[in-house]
C-alpha cells in the first residue's frame, strides 16, 4: 500500500511538472491580449495592429488589442508585469515607455522594471521631426526657432505624449545644447494625435512627431518640419535638413516600437512570439507599409539580441538624461 502511494504521488508529480512544457507546446491555443500604453489611433496603437493581425493569420488565434492610456505608459506597464507569465498578455510599447519611462519615472512604478518585464523583439522604427505650428509662430527654420525662443523665455511651448515621453526629454535635451532655451513643457495623456491636433492649432508651437503621421498636416500646411532625426535627409523630404546639419550632431531621437511580456514568460513561448515577429517584419506587405510610412522594422536575431540593443540603449538614455539635467520630480 505505502509502495502504491509512492508511485500515485509519482504520476501526479510527473503530470504536474509536465503541464507546462505541455502547454508551451500548443501555444497559442487561446486569445493573445496585446495592450497599447495609448489611446487609438497613434503610431504605436498602428504598428501594434499590424503585427496582431499577422499573428491572427499565422497562429490561428484571436488578438485582442487592448488600449490603456495613461501615466506615462505605467498602468500599461504594470498590468502586464502583474500577468499570468504564460504568453497571452502581451504589450507593444515604445521609446517613451519601456525605455524613458523606467529610467526617469521608476519610483512612481509599484514594480520593478528590469525584473518583472522583458523584451521579445523590436518592431518598427520611424525617423522624427522637429515641427513648428504656423499658427501665430514666425520661425521658418531651426535656427530661426533658436533665436526666437532666445529672445521669448517661457513663451515657446511644446508638447509631448505626458512626462518622461522622448518629445519631452528630447526637447530639454535639445535645450540645454542649444544654449539654455526656457520652453513650456505641455503634456498629453493620449500621445501622438493629441500633441498634432494641439500644434496644428497653435495651442503649442513645437514638438518631435514622427514621418508618417505628420505628412497630412505638413501638407496641409498646418504644421512644418524644422529639422529630421534621421541620418540623411529623407528622399520624401529633400529641403528638411538633419538634426545633425542644424547643427546638433549625435542627436538620435527616432521613435521605435517594440514587443514586451512579464518576466517568467517561457523561453520557448518567448523565441516563438519572436519568431512570429520577425517573420512578419520580413513580408513584402509589411515592408510596403512600413516603406510607405517612413518606418522600416529592425529585425534582432534572437530575443536575447533584442534584450541586449534595449539595455544598452536604456544606459545611453540615462547618460544624455544625467548631462542634460532633465527632472520630472515637480512635474
Amino acid at each position: 500500500m505505502r509502495r502504491l502511494g509512492g508511485v500515485l504521488l509519482w504520476l501526479v508529480c510527473a503530470v504536474l511538472l509536465a503541464s507546462p512544457a505541455s502547454a508551451q507546446g500548443t501555444y497559442p491555443n487561446r486569445p493573445i491580449r496585446v495592450l497599447i500604453p495609448y489611446a487609438p489611433g497613434g503610431l504605436t496603437d498602428v504598428v501594434a495592429r499590424y503585427y496582431g493581425d499577422y499573428l491572427r493569420k499565422t497562429q490561428g488565434q484571436t488578438v485582442l488589442v487592448e488600449n490603456k492610456p495613461g501615466a506615462s505608459g505605467i498602468i500599461a506597464i504594470e498590468e502586464l508585469a502583474r500577468a499570468k507569465p504564460d504568453g497571452y498578455t502581451i504589450m507593444v510599447g515604445n521609446i517613451s515607455t519601456n525605455c524613458l519611462t523606467p529610467v526617469l519615472l521608476a519610483k512612481r512604478m509599484r514594480i520593478d522594471y528590469d525584473k518583472d518585464v522583458q523584451i521579445i523583439a523590436r518592431l518598427a522604427d520611424t525617423p522624427v521631426f522637429f515641427m513648428a505650428t504656423t499658427v501665430n509662430f514666425p520661425p521658418k527654420t531651426f535656427a530661426e526657432f533658436v533665436d526666437y525662443a532666445k529672445a521669448h523665455p517661457d513663451e515657446v511651448r511644446y508638447a509631448s505624449a505626458g512626462v518622461g515621453a522622448y518629445q519631452h526629454v528630447n526637447t530639454e535635451i535639445l535645450a540645454k545644447r542649444a544654449g539654455g532655451l526656457k520652453l513650456v513643457h505641455i503634456p498629453f495623456k493620449d500621445g501622438g494625435p493629441g500633441i498634432l491636433k494641439d500644434i496644428a492649432g497653435g495651442d503649442t508651437q513645437v514638438s518631435w512627431f514622427n514621418v508618417s503621421n505628420s505628412v497630412g498636416m505638413i501638407k496641409a500646411g498646418r504644421v512644418r518640419p524644422l529639422a529630421v532625426a534621421a541620418d540623411a535627409r529623407l528622399p520624401a523630404w529633400p529641403d528638411v535638413p538633419t538634426i545633425a546639419e542644424v547643427g546638433f550632431p549625435g542627436f538620435r531621437p527616432s521613435q521605435w516600437s517594440a514587443a514586451f511580456a512579464p518576466a517568467g514568460v517561457p523561453r520557448e513561448i518567448i523565441d516563438k512570439l519572436h519568431a512570429a515577429f520577425t517573420e512578419a517584419a520580413r513580408t513584402p506587405e509589411l515592408k510596403a507599409i512600413f516603406e510607405k510610412s517612413g518606418m522600416f522594422a529592425p529585425v534582432d536575431k534572437t530575443a536575447e539580441d533584442a534584450r541586449a540593443w534595449l539595455k544598452n540603449e536604456m544606459e545611453t538614455w540615462r547618460r544624455d538624461i544625467a548631462d542634460a539635467g532633465v527632472k520630472v520630480d515637480s512635474e
